[in-house]
């Protein structure tokens, strides 16, 4: 199993805003620190944000933060909202078009399931904070120490 470019970025995003906990973020700092496109995290904002996991703020002030606390938000709700398929291979697909005679009596589609769901049980366990704490100096990792500070808005 492989997580895509977004999950990992999107995991990256809401670190960076979970380290800059009492301000607003905003995008172009976030992609200076991890070296990578605006408009690629731009992307991956909408589902973030949709999830309610990110909020953003607008206007000239604006930027983005945590929707929710860093603690509330697990990994497996990253995953959940950015990646695609967790097909493993063509028999967990949904879409019926399998020419397998073995299709609803396999012990590979069974052991398959049982390590995807130990895997989302592992990612359950993990929470933003928890990445964030890993790494007491992220701050500094991710060039934080230079950006100007905008107080953050109070959550409505």
């Amino acid at each position: 199993m492989r997580l895509t470019k977004q999950t990992n970025y999107a995991v990256r995003m809401l670190m960076y805003c979970a380290a800059n906990k009492d301000h607003l973020s905003r995008i172009p700092e976030i992609a200076k620190a991890y070296g990578v496109s605006e408009l690629f995290l731009f992307k991956i904002l909408q589902p973030l944000t949709k999830a309610g996991l990110i909020e953003t703020v607008r206007g000239r002030n604006g930027g983005v933060r945590l929707g929710r606390a860093p603690e509330t938000i697990s990994l497996f709700d990253v995953v959940k909202v950015t990646e695609d398929s967790f097909a493993m291979a063509e028999c967990f697909e949904d879409d019926g078009d399998v020419d397998c005679p073995l299709i609803d009596s396999c012990g590979l589609n069974s052991a398959l399931r049982k390590a995807l769901n130990a895997f989302f049980g592992v990612l359950m366990e993990y929470s933003i904070d928890d990445l964030v704490k890993a790494r007491p100096q992220i701050n500094f990792l991710l060039g934080m120490e230079d950006i100007p500070r905008i107080a953050s808005v109070p959550a409505a």
